[in-house]
């Protein structure tokens, strides 16, 4: 077992059982999870029939259909990247990478072709953080404090157990500080 070459999760269910007379069979089945860039499970033969519709597509040119493989490359090692350097939401504390999503400080959509894979240009965080940064509900002064907007109410602010003006030491702000001017200018809303 420990030869085989696997993805990074996978289980192993064991089962004991008895058959009617007695006998004991042992049932064992391996159970593999692929994940994508932003944490879905995705088969890599997913991939592929993926990148076979971009070329059987007649609407963008050859340089769009390789742009979107690379793009779709480059986001599988900017998550990977952002894990080595931060394995857990700095925020909640969870480390199951499963619940993780690679977000973009400056979003992928407003960032040239460096910034868009440039790990520093990101955090991990579990979904609910990531809808909130990303929305601009939420943002980050550089000592490490969370801004959270006048668009969300006191309620929803504490029923999501967000603390204004905490600090999270866990927040990994260096190299991050242009990133975050750019998030706290133009996305976070006022």
């Amino acid at each position: 077992m420990r030869e085989l070459s696997l993805p990074n999760l996978s289980y192993l269910s064991l089962r004991k059982l008895s058959s009617n007379d007695g006998e004991i069979i042992f049932y064992t089945r391996l159970f593999n999870d692929y994940l994508d860039s932003f944490g879905q499970t995705e088969h890599p033969a997913d991939l592929l029939s993926e990148e076979k519709l971009l070329e059987a597509d007649s609407t963008l040119s050859e340089e769009e259909k390789i742009q979107t493989v690379r793009a779709r490359i480059g986001q599988g090692k900017y998550r990977k990247r952002l894990l080595e350097e931060c394995p857990f939401c700095p925020i909640t504390l969870v480390t199951d990478d499963r619940l993780l999503i690679a977000s973009h400080i400056k979003p992928w959509a407003h960032s040239d072709q460096f910034e868009k894979t440039d790990p520093k240009n990101g955090f991990m965080f579990t979904p609910t953080i990531d809808y909130l940064f990303d929305q601009g509900f939420i943002t980050f002064e550089e000592d490490k404090r969370m801004i959270v907007s006048p668009w969300l109410s006191n309620a929803t602010v504490t029923r999501l157990n967000l603390k204004p003006k905490s600090s999270y030491p866990m927040l990994p702000i260096e190299n991050r500080e242009k990133y975050l001017v750019y998030h706290r200018e133009n996305i976070f809303k006022i």
